[in-house]
C-alpha cells in the first residue's frame, strides 16, 4: 500500500508582515535591553580598566638667521634654516637616532622592557607604536607652514613629558655633532688642499730658481769665454804689431846707418848739412806729411827695436785689455746666485701665495662654539597632558550600548523566526494527520523527539 504526501503551496500569508515582525520583537523588549545593559556593561568595564594612554607633543620650527650666522659667515658650511629644521626632522626620524636614544635613557623605558625580549625587541614596539613625526602640507611654501611636530602616545606610569622632551635635545644635539664633525673634514680638506697648492708654489719657485740660477751661470760662462777670446785675440794683435814694429826699426836703422843719421832730424836738416855756417840758425819745419822712421836716427831706433825685443808682454799697450781682466774678475763670482742660495726663509719670495696663507691662517684660527649653535627652535615643548586620549569611555560606553541593542534585536529575531517556523511545522501536521494517518503519526514522533530535545 502506497501513501502520498501533499505539501500545500506557499500561501500570500507566508509572506514577511514588517508590522507582525516589529510586535513579535517588541515584545521581547526585555530580552533585547537585558543583552543592551550586559554589553554596555562589558564596554563600560573596558572604557575604566583598560591601561589609559597618555599623548604629548612638541612642535619644532625653523631658528631665527642670527643664530646660524656664525656657521654661514664662515664660508665652510652653508646652512640656511630650513634645512637645518630638515636636517633636525631627518634625525628624529631616524631609526639609528631613536635606537641610540633608547640605548642612553633606559631607565625612562622600562615600562617597555619585557622578560625575553631584547633591547632592540622592546625598542621596536616603542618605535612603531609610540612615537610619530608630524609633517606639513607640502603644497604650502609659506614660512607659516615650516614646522615638524613630534606626538608620543605612552600608557600611564611612563614619563612621556620627559621622554620627548629629552628625544628633541639628544636629535638636535646628534645632529650638531654631526655637523661638527663635517666641519672638521671639510677644515681638514680645505687645510690639505691649501697646503697642496703651497707645496706646488714652492716646487714651481725651486724649479724656477734653479733655472735662474743655470741661466745666469751659462750666461757668466758666455761670457767669460767671449772675454778669453777677446784677450786672446788682442794678444795675438798686438804679438804681431810688436814684431812688424822690430821689422820696420830694423830697416830704419839700416837706412839710418847708409845715410849716416845717428841723431834724430829732418829732411831740411839733413839737406843743409852740407852747409857751413858760423851763425846758429833755428828752424821750425811745417809739413803735413810723416817723416820716416829712419830720420830718428840709428841710436833712437836701436834703443826702440832694444825695448821691443826685451818686451815680455804687451797688454799695457793696449787699456781694453785693462777692462777685459776687470770683466773677467767680476765673472768670478756672481753675487745674485750667492744671494739666491743664502736665502734662508724662501717662502717669502713665494709669488701669488699670500691669499692661500691668509685663508690657511683663518681656517686655523676659525673657532665656532658648536654646542651654542642653535639649529631649530622649539616652537612648543611637551606638557603634561589633563586627560588620557585612550580609550575614550563615552564613545565606547555608547558603542557598546548600540552593539548590544543590535545583538539584542538579532537573538529576539531568530527567537521569532524559529518560533513562527515550529508553529508552521504544527499546522502541517495536523492537515498531514487528517489525509494520511500513519505519515502523520510518524512526524509527530519526529517532532516530539525534536521538542524534546
Amino acid at each position: 500500500m502506497s501513501s502520498s504526501v501533499r505539501i500545500p503551496p506557499v500561501s500570500p500569508s507566508d509572506e514577511i508582515d514588517l508590522l507582525a515582525l516589529f510586535h513579535a520583537i517588541w515584545r521581547q523588549k526585555r530580552l533585547i535591553l537585558l543583552v543592551t545593559v550586559l554589553v554596555g556593561v562589558a564596554a563600560a568595564a573596558y572604557a575604566f580598566l583598560a591601561t589609559p594612554i597618555y599623548q604629548v607633543s612638541s612642535v619644532l620650527r625653523p631658528a631665527a638667521i642670527n643664530e646660524l650666522d656664525a656657521l654661514n659667515r664662515s664660508e665652510i658650511y652653508l646652512l640656511p634654516p630650513r634645512d637645518a629644521l630638515i636636517k633636525v626632522g631627518a634625525t628624529l626620524e631616524s631609526y639609528d637616532t631613536r635606537l641610540g636614544f633608547f640605548r642612553a635613557n633606559q631607565n625612562l623605558f622600562k615600562a617597555f622592557v619585557r622578560p625575553g625580549r631584547t633591547l632592540e625587541q622592546s625598542f621596536e614596539e616603542f618605535d612603531r607604536n609610540s612615537i610619530k613625526l608630524v609633517l606639513p602640507d607640502p603644497k604650502k611654501t609659506d614660512n607659516l607652514s615650516a614646522y615638524i611636530g613630534l606626538e608620543l602616545d605612552y600608557p600611564k606610569g611612563i614619563d612621556g613629558v620627559s621622554i620627548l622632551n629629552k628625544f628633541v635635545d639628544y636629535a638636535v644635539s646628534v645632529e650638531r655633532e654631526r655637523i661638527a664633525a663635517d666641519m672638521d673634514v671639510i677644515i681638514k680638506n680645505r687645510l690639505n688642499e691649501l697646503s697642496g697648492k703651497l707645496k706646488a708654489a714652492r716646487s714651481n719657485y725651486d724649479t724656477d730658481k734653479e733655472a735662474k740660477i743655470a741661466l745666469l751661470l751659462e750666461g757668466d760662462n758666455l761670457k767669460r769665454a767671449q772675454l778669453q777670446d777677446e784677450l786672446k785675440a788682442l794678444r795675438i794683435q798686438l804679438k804681431s804689431a810688436r814684431s812688424n814694429r822690430m821689422s820696420q826699426l830694423t830697416e830704419a836703422i839700416a837706412i839710418a846707418q847708409s845715410l849716416g843719421i845717428q841723431k834724430p832730424t829732418t829732411p831740411t836738416a839733413l839737406g843743409e848739412s852740407g852747409r857751413s855756417g858760423a851763425n846758429s840758425v833755428m828752424r821750425t819745419e811745417i809739413n803735413n806729411q810723416q817723416i820716416p822712421l829712419y830720420f830718428m836716427g840709428v841710436e833712437a831706433l836701436v834703443a826702440e827695436r832694444t825695448a821691443l825685443e826685451k818686451r815680455k808682454t804687451d797688454d799695457f799697450t793696449e787699456g781694453r785689455i785693462a777692462q777685459i781682466a776687470r770683466e773677467l774678475q767680476l765673472l768670478q763670482s756672481n753675487r745674485e746666485i750667492e744671494m739666491l742660495n743664502r736665502r734662508e726663509n724662501e717662502d717669502l719670495f713665494l709669488s701669488g701665495v699670500q691669499p692661500l696663507r691668509a685663508e690657511i691662517v683663518r681656517l686655523q684660527n676659525l673657532k665656532i662654539d658648536m654646542s651654542r649653535l642653535k639649529l631649530v627652535t622649539v616652537d612648543r615643548q611637551a606638557l603634561e597632558p589633563l586627560s588620557p586620549v585612550k580609550p575614550r569611555k563615552a564613545l565606547i560606553i555608547m558603542v557598546g550600548l548600540f552593539l548590544g541593542l543590535v545583538i539584542g534585536g538579532v537573538i529576539a529575531l531568530v527567537r521569532h523566526l524559529v518560533a513562527n517556523h515550529r508553529v508552521k511545522e504544527h499546522s502541517q501536521l495536523f492537515e498531514m494527520l487528517e489525509t494520511t494517518p500513519k505519515v502523520a503519526h510518524s512526524k509527530l514522533t519526529t517532532l516530539g523527539d525534536r521538542v524534546e530535545k
